[in-house]
């Protein structure tokens, strides 16, 4: 089913889905009608999400005996990190592990920002996983989670159904909804945005108008689909930023029909309607904004999810690669396929970089040399396809981050080849 925001409804056997009201006396073949708030009751009609669900048991059989248990990957704001040094970092890609693991304990919280207990901010994970959540689910109350895949394809099921996504879309789903990821061919990677501030919305377009950037129909929702088999199963619980486990004698995903706007999506990245320049000038990268997750201030996001994906470049007399900048906004970037312009080199895919508010950067010497002597002709950017997770908070990274394998010590030296080259007259 397409289309951010949508009213939908599905069932997985006819008549499953009661009509005319929400929660009847006695809903079609006994099952439990449940409803799932993604907001507060009281949320404005445009931002309400909520849903209904008609499942075979209320999901209140999943409460009992909760075992907490350290989870060595997962980290959640406020946390006593090391010294976050004031300098930008690159990452190269996470090894793929040895042996079989599946996509809950591959979990590797990269940075955090903001506090999970207050709602704001989010977490920034990296995965890797090489082996299927057979018998097993996940679900995440303290945020939403984005999911960005850069290798392999992965079969998520959910509550409200089942998706496949692999490199180039990403996969949302609604905080404290079960879901389970299994790699289909090979190994999974890529990285998870835990985002514990306002749901992750569209952007809204200002003078663009009414169609552009990400456009809601292309948002592919599931149609309601459920164990039939009723696999016995070990729910992992995200909750208050620890881990928690019990094991059901059923399957939580028991949903045979729903109705509502909260839902699990995927989206093709490859399906942004770019704008830019056609006169002069570099827009600034808000442009290529997918999804937004607002903060209290207007225009200032708790996350902006970007993207810089296959573009014309056409702007005459303009510096055309991503300037240099300082921002107030911190920004973790992530490359999924091919190569990012402004950094041809050291940036591989499956690699990553932090650069925390108002820390200098921009492109390296090469791609700054190249893009000013270049002939100013259209030109396609292909095959590129980068990320960007953008947040008004400062971002701490984790004990894992500081001692990942791939961090590059030497990455504040990528630009030492910037040196003063004007022609000033003299006096």
């Amino acid at each position: 089913m397409n289309g951010f925001g949508n009213e939908f409804e599905t069932e997985a056997i006819e008549g499953a889905l009661p009509r005319g009201r929400n929660a009847p006396q006695q809903p079609p073949f006994g099952l439990y009608a449940e409803q799932i708030s993604g907001t507060a009751f009281t949320a404005p009609r445009h931002d309400n999400r909520r849903t209904w669900v008609y499942r075979r048991r209320p999901a209140v059989r999943h409460l009992h005996h909760f075992i907490e248990i350290e989870h060595q990957g997962w980290r959640t704001a406020p946390q006593a990190t090391p010294a976050t040094p004031m300098a930008p970092l690159r990452w190269d890609p996470t090894p793929l592990p040895d042996e079989p693991v599946h996509f809950v304990d591959s979990l590797r919280t990269v940075a955090t920002n903001g506090d999970a207990h207050l709602q704001v901010g989010l977490g920034v994970h990296g995965y890797a996983a090489t082996a299927p959540m057979t018998g097993q689910a996940l679900c995440c109350t303290d945020g939403e989670l984005l999911i960005v895949p850069e290798m392999g394809t992965m079969h998520v099921t959910t509550e409200l159904g089942a998706l496949t996504a692999g490199p180039g879309e990403i996969v949302g789903i609604p905080r404290g909804l079960c879901f389970r990821v299994d790699p289909v061919g090979g190994p999974i990677r890529g990285w998870v945005a835990e985002n514990h501030g306002r749901l992750l919305t569209l952007p809204e377009l200002g003078p663009i108008g009414a169609n552009g950037l990400a456009n809601p129909r292309d948002f592919r929702h599931p149609v309601a689909s459920f164990d039939a088999a009723d696999t016995p199963t070990t729910l992992h619980l995200r909750a208050d930023g620890r881990s928690f486990t019990t094991h059901l004698d059923h399957s939580p995903f028991d949903v045979v029909a729903w109705h509502g706007s909260l839902a699990p999506f995927v989206y093709d990245l490859r399906a942004f309607n770019t704008i830019g320049s056609i006169s002069y000038d570099h827009p600034d990268p808000s442009i290529f904004t997918v999804l937004t997750s607002p903060s209290d201030t207007p225009g200032v996001a708790n996350l902006d999810v970007v993207v810089f994906p296959d573009r014309w470049l056409v702007a005459d007399d303009t510096f055309r690669p991503p300037y240099f900048h300082r921002n107030t906004m911190s920004e973790f970037m992530g490359l999924i396929e091919g190569v990012y312009d402004a950094k041809p080199q050291g940036f591989a895919p499956g690699g990553m970089s932090l650069h925390n508010q108002f820390l200098p950067h921009g492109p390296a010497p090469d791609a700054h040399r190249a893009a000013t002597e270049s002939d100013l002709a259209p030109r396609k950017l292909s095959g590129t396809l980068a990320f960007m997770f953008e947040s008004r908070y400062r971002f701490r990274i984790t004990d894992f981050a500081a001692t990942h394998p791939g961090l590059q010590p030497d990455y504040v030296e990528t630009w030492n080849g910037l040196d003063d080259v004007s022609s000033l007259p003299s006096e």
